[in-house]
């Protein structure tokens, strides 16, 4: 079994990539042969190509008032009936961080404030490899995102990604519009693009979705940020349904399920769930659509005088009733009022994660995003 890396490598090589990354870490403890099999950075690109279903959620909350940031980081796993609550995973970084963003493994975030000289991380939290970058004109508000495809490069033996920084700024004629910043792991710096995108809605949640190629921004008006990173080109693309088409403030959020960008919304209409077909054309196919009675017969258990709750938000202020804060893989997480819940629409099962009051006084998150098993291993500056 201590040989099993070096004799006829490639018939461990072939059935140790095919199975899911979860079982990695523990695969290596097998023995010395499979330790150096899983540890080498080829088979680490290889095991990585494999879709991987969204393994849990990543948690962390703000203050409503006040520049100090929030340390604890909680995550949650996706697949357990009574969730645990995990609030030591980042623990192998040098200092605490804010979380900025996910994708396909990797993790941003960036130092806590108040700090001197604050720097952003990217990190693996499986297999516990991090890296710092430079962080020029630091703001805590600052919109980041991840675009990092493990299928690419597959020979290689370095992560090839891409953090891209949205900045909202003000041209000639006092019009507004999004200028981007990107670093790349190859050239291991940060250079400006030179597109700008025009647009008077300001981003919504701060979170940027890659899928296929395209990062995705929600803004808090009648349309989404897109930008393709290879090709640096942005573009607005409508949403579903309009503003006007409400009489209360309903609530949204986007994600990924299938290789496709999902758009999920409640509102007075209910529960609904589109994906997009065309991004020119902004062209949205209805996927699920359930009214709020619905909602409520099947899911008594959770769910109670929804209609009332959902229709008296009346501004934007407001908290809302329902609080959709991710989606991914058909999983839905969401706030419904104190508790923490888990919605699969494929399976239309409910449950419940916890109950808000597990993680401390502060009831604002300023962070929840998916999170994705990988083993893809980082390049150290």
């Amino acid at each position: 079994m201590g040989n099993v890396g070096e004799q006829n490598s490639d018939i461990p090589f072939d059935v140790l990539s095919r199975l899911p990354t979860k079982y990695m870490p523990r695969l290596k403890c097998v023995c010395r042969g499979w330790n150096r099999l899983i540890s080498d950075p080829i088979f680490m690109k290889v095991q990585s190509r494999k879709k991987e279903p969204v393994s849990g959620f990543f948690c962390q909350q703000r203050f409503r008032l006040g520049n100090e940031d929030i340390t604890t980081i909680t995550y949650i796993p996706v697949g357990k009936q009574e969730a645990g609550l995990f609030q030591t995973v980042f623990d192998f970084l040098p200092e605490h961080v804010v979380l900025l963003a996910s994708c396909n493994g990797l993790v941003c975030g960036r130092s806590c404030f108040p700090r001197i000289d604050p720097c952003l991380y990217i990190c693996n939290p499986l297999n516990h490899e991090w890296m710092r970058l430079t962080w020029d004109e630091p703001n805590r508000e600052d919109t980041f995102a991840l675009a990092f495809d493990p299928c690419r490069d597959l020979l290689g033996t370095s992560t090839k990604f891409k953090l891209i920084r949205v900045k909202q700024i003000e041209i000639e004629s006092k019009a507004l519009c999004f200028s981007f910043d990107i670093y790349s792991s190859d050239t291991r710096a940060w250079k400006k693009s030179e597109e700008i995108c025009k647009c008077n809605s300001n981003l919504y949640k701060n979170k940027g979705f890659y899928v296929e190629g395209v990062l995705h921004w929600l803004t808090d008006g009648d349309e989404m940020l897109t930008y393709h990173v290879e090709n640096e080109l942005s573009w607005l693309v409508s949403v579903p349904l309009p503003a006007i088409e409400f009489r209360s403030i309903p609530e949204a959020c986007i994600g990924d399920s299938d290789g496709r960008l999902h758009y999920v919304l409640v509102s007075q209409y209910g529960l609904q769930v589109w994906f997009l077909e065309d991004y020119f054309e902004s062209k949205w196919s209805l996927k699920l659509s359930k009214t709020l009675e619905q909602m409520e017969e099947q899911h008594m258990m959770f769910l109670y005088n929804l209609r009332e709750r959902v229709t008296q938000r009346l501004a934007v202020d407001m908290e809302p009733w329902v609080d959709l804060l991710a989606f991914r893989d058909g999983y839905l997480l969401m706030r419904v009022s104190r508790n923490i819940m888990l919605y699969n629409i494929e399976t239309n099962r409910m449950h419940l994660l916890c109950s808000l009051s597990k993680f401390g006084t502060h009831s604002t998150f300023c962070t929840v995003l998916p999170y994705s098993l990988s083993l893809v291993p980082l390049d150290q500056a």
